[in-house]
């Protein structure tokens, strides 16, 4: 991944900010976004902090962190203006930013609540690979984070599990139109992974304490544990023949893919 460019949503923390820091480590120049409301300022700049010593250590160049509210085609055209004007181009597009909210009930889900889920789950990453691709070269990879609910569901994640699950089918799709510019497209479908969107979408204490006790592990994930599947689907001198897959660290769950 020496010099390439790599722009990741939601890379201030989480999964985002572990493929942040691996892409780092391997050479690449990285960009990524975080929540432009402000709350997320402090991670972001904690994940500069710990992507510049990575940097540091392959003599990548320094990354750049973008305050960014993703709902809406034009504010995720700027988003990948702005990373183009700083480094000339993207060569890695990490479609990861995301949100999730706990309910009991389909009644509970709100029209506002259900729109934003989608407009940033789903809608978001097809905007930025509309834009990023003007200015992707054949050898270039798309990632697009998607999740073991959108193969099992999630009876109180409903509008999450479904936003995901389009996902998958986002990338199949889009893999099958880009193979033709030499650009692939993949996924990756973590598992319950011990990430600041368990406790940031309300998940009751019961479930928070008993993340991954249903997955064969008996565990959750860290966020270290599923970098290496993007830094893998990244490299083309590891996945050249990998398009339109989806990789699952999820604690050994079994899926139908």
């Amino acid at each position: 991944m020496v010099g390439k460019v790599a722009l990741v949503t939601g890379g201030d923390s989480g999964i985002g900010r572990a493929v942040c820091y691996y892409f780092a480590l391997e050479g690449a120049t990285v960009a990524f976004t975080y929540d432009v409301k402000g709350v997320e300022d402090r991670d972001a700049e904690d994940a500069l902090t710990l992507i510049r010593k990575a940097a540091k250590e392959s003599n990548a160049s320094e990354p750049i962190a973008i305050p960014a509210d993703l709902q809406g085609e034009e504010k995720c055209k700027e988003v990948v203006d702005k990373v183009v004007s700083h480094f000339g181009g993207i060569d890695v597009l990490v479609n990861n930013a995301g949100v999730a909210y706990y309910n009991e009930n389909i009644e509970d889900v709100t029209e506002q609540q259900l729109r934003k889920t989608f407009e940033i789950n789903i809608f978001a990453y097809f905007f930025l690979a509309k834009h990023a691709v003007k200015h992707m070269k054949e050898g270039s990879s798309i990632i697009n984070t998607a999740s073991v609910q959108a193969y099992k569901g999630e009876a109180n994640r409903v509008d999450y599990s479904a936003s995901k699950g389009a996902i998958v089918t986002f990338t199949r799709s889009l893999s099958l139109q880009f193979i033709k510019r030499g650009i692939r497209v993949n996924g990756v479908a973590p598992g319950p992974i011990w990430t600041p969107i368990q406790v940031a979408n309300s998940l009751p204490v019961e479930k928070i304490v008993t993340l991954g006790s249903e997955t064969p592990m008996d565990r959750a994930g860290q966020p270290f544990e599923v970098a290496p599947s993007y830094v893998f689907l990244a490299s083309n001198e590891c996945s050249s023949y990998f398009t339109g897959q989806v990789l699952h660290p999820n604690g050994g769950v079994i899926v139908n893919v």
